[in-house]
């Protein structure tokens, strides 16, 4: 479930994003200049993008929090992969959404081998 925060500001985006089109819709009809009309559809699409990347991030962002926390509990600090634990939990909070998805596959590369060394996820 996305917090309310976030689904209430996608909302709204949507919402502007369907004026620009109705807009654009309008213009058309209207005949209005075609390089007004593409400035339009910059507009919405920039917007568009805007609502999906915040989107993303969120899913992507508590995705890798929850994997980060089940690492963290099997491995108090005592285990081969705490080195790589603790600096991907100090880098948390500055990653990006392009290195969401790297991150998370990097967590489960340590649960895996925290796996075959026998070190069981605490969920």
């Amino acid at each position: 479930m996305l917090p309310k925060d976030i689904t209430e500001d996608v909302i709204k985006r949507i919402k502007t994003i369907k004026g620009q089109l109705g807009g654009i819709e309008k213009m058309l009809d209207e005949g209005k200049d075609p390089n007004k009309i593409i400035i339009q559809f910059k507009a919405a699409e920039e917007a568009l993008n805007k609502a999906h990347f915040l989107l993303l991030d969120e899913v992507f962002r508590k995705g890798l929090a929850l994997q980060l926390a089940d690492v963290m509990n099997a491995c108090p600090g005592n285990c081969k992969e705490a080195d790589k634990i603790a600096l991907l939990k100090e880098k948390f909070p500055q990653l990006q959404l392009d290195e969401l998805t790297e991150k998370m596959k990097e967590v489960e590369g340590i649960n895996e081998r925290m796996i075959e060394n026998n070190v069981k996820p605490k969920k």
